[in-house]
């Protein structure tokens, strides 16, 4: 293989990160009936692993869910509620969304945690949670967390 400049793909090591089994009140699913028309009207978020150079760091981004826009993302090393809501910060700075807004993620505990919960209703936006084992549910932040992944970071020094 190494004659020929070939590379035998790895299995990559695998990180939970969707604490579910939390003592947090978990919101029904207000997206899955949303028509979007515009921007603000439905974020989506998501927590990720990425693998460099020897190290593991975690991403947090929120997504508007019309434009497919990342409008807050943060990057640390620690996977905590810290890291969700500067992402959660970050959108808000950039969007100053009106009340009304739908935020939807999975049942992770950095999404179902009172600051998070405060910090949204804040706004006046709206909680709206997936399904347990049903990641299609929150397809779109998906999408992007796997393209992210798979075509600008894994397989990249």
């Amino acid at each position: 293989m190494r004659g020929d400049n070939l590379l035998a793909v790895r299995r990559r090591k695998f990180a939970v990160t969707t604490e579910s089994d939390h003592p947090f009140h978990v919101h029904p699913n207000l997206a899955k009936h949303l028509v979007l028309s515009d921007i603000n009207q439905l974020w989506v978020a998501d927590l990720t692993y990425l693998h460099l150079r020897g190290e593991f760091v975690f991403l947090a981004v929120v997504l508007d869910a019309w434009s497919r826009r990342a409008v807050g993302w943060a990057l640390r090393p620690k996977l905590d509620t810290e890291l969700a809501l500067l992402a959660l910060e970050r959108a808000i700075a950039s969007r100053q969304p009106q009340p009304g807004l739908v935020h939807h993620s999975d049942r992770g505990s950095q999404y179902a945690c009172k600051l998070y919960v405060s910090r949204l209703e804040g706004i006046g936006a709206e909680l709206s949670m997936s399904r347990p084992g049903c990641p299609w549910e929150n397809g779109k932040c998906e999408s992007f967390m796997a393209t992210l992944k798979h075509g600008r970071v894994d397989a990249r020094p």
